[in-house]
């Protein structure tokens, strides 16, 4: 039985329509990607999924049961704002978030200094939030999300705000959750992330699901047109080739070649070799954010 289905659900507010028909499943041990412009719908599923609003229309299941008070034990939530008290104590704050969720005093406090262990800043334990800078405070505010061991997360921006070597902290946490068997809800801007984390997607557009599926089968639908070249010496008349539509010499020496199809790539490549060795040659497949924006760009206001 899957952990989250969202079965068709439509959100009206007066006569906009927030979201619209939309579906998803996500398995055990998934971190689901879930993307979009602004305002085209995310934020208010989001919103369902947690049940601080409820659907128009369509379901939401979670392991089977409709949303209740004991559903709602089982999920966490880090949202894109801060939403921390930023004069009370780190551990006060924590602690109390966790109770509500069901654990006891004990057994929440244990964890949170397991969770500060491990993202290094055991010495926050007694500080207020606003004593945190930001990249930390985002570090508690994901603690709060997780520190009551729920099955289901909603992730809305989880990154922001961190410097890269914090980020590659908490993208290894969101992982071992996701190893540990925990089904993660995954939203935000950033397409290099969503490609490492995540094996399906949701793509909104003015509230309708405009391309679902894995990424693997989704980039299959779309073209490759692009290629990665590297020669130890200039190669000359790449622009003239049939099928290269332009070619983009790189700070470091190699080309960024775009084509009109695939087949263009062994004209590229015999080229190159009658100049001499190269040191690099790739058919990309496009990326998640060209894909992105060949979805929803043209049509995005």
């Amino acid at each position: 039985m899957k952990p989250l289905v969202v079965e068709r659900v439509v959100k009206h507010y007066g006569d906009k329509t927030a979201v619209n028909g939309l579906g998803f499943e996500v398995a055990e041990g998934e971190i689901y990607g879930l993307l979009g412009a602004n305002g085209a719908g995310k934020t208010t599923t989001m919103r369902m999924v947690l049940g601080l609003i409820l659907p128009d229309e369509g379901s939401i299941r979670y392991f089977g049961k409709p949303y209740s008070q004991e559903q709602l034990r089982m999920l966490g939530y880090l949202p894109e704002e801060r939403g921390m008290y930023p004069k009370i104590k780190v551990s006060d704050q924590i602690i109390y978030l966790a109770q509500l969720r069901g654990m006891s005093r004990k057994d929440a406090d244990a964890n949170l200094k397991r969770w500060l262990e491990k993202f290094e800043i055991s010495e926050y334990y007694n500080k207020k939030v606003e004593e945190l800078s930001k990249g930390n405070q985002q570090k508690i505010q994901f603690i709060a999300a997780v520190i009551h061991r729920p099955r289901i997360v909603i992730l809305d921006e989880a990154f922001s705000g961190l410097d890269p070597v914090n980020v590659e902290l908490l993208k290894s946490t969101v992982k071992e959750l996701r190893d540990q068997g925990t089904s993660i809800l995954f939203s935000t801007h950033r397409m290099e992330h969503v490609e490492e984390l995540c094996r399906n997607i949701t793509i909104l557009h003015r509230s309708n699901p405009v391309l679902q599926g894995s990424i693997k089968e989704i980039k299959s639908r779309f073209p490759q047109e692009r290629v990665a070249l590297a020669a130890d010496r200039p190669i000359e008349g790449l622009e003239r080739i049939p099928g290269v539509v332009s070619v983009a010499r790189l700070e470091n020496g190699s080309y960024d070649l775009r084509i009109r199809e695939a087949e263009t790539a062994q004209r590229i490549l015999q080229h190159a070799l009658s100049q001499g060795p190269i040191r690099r040659f790739e058919l990309l497949e496009p990326t998640l954010n060209e894909i992105f924006i060949r979805t929803v760009g043209d049509r995005h206001e």
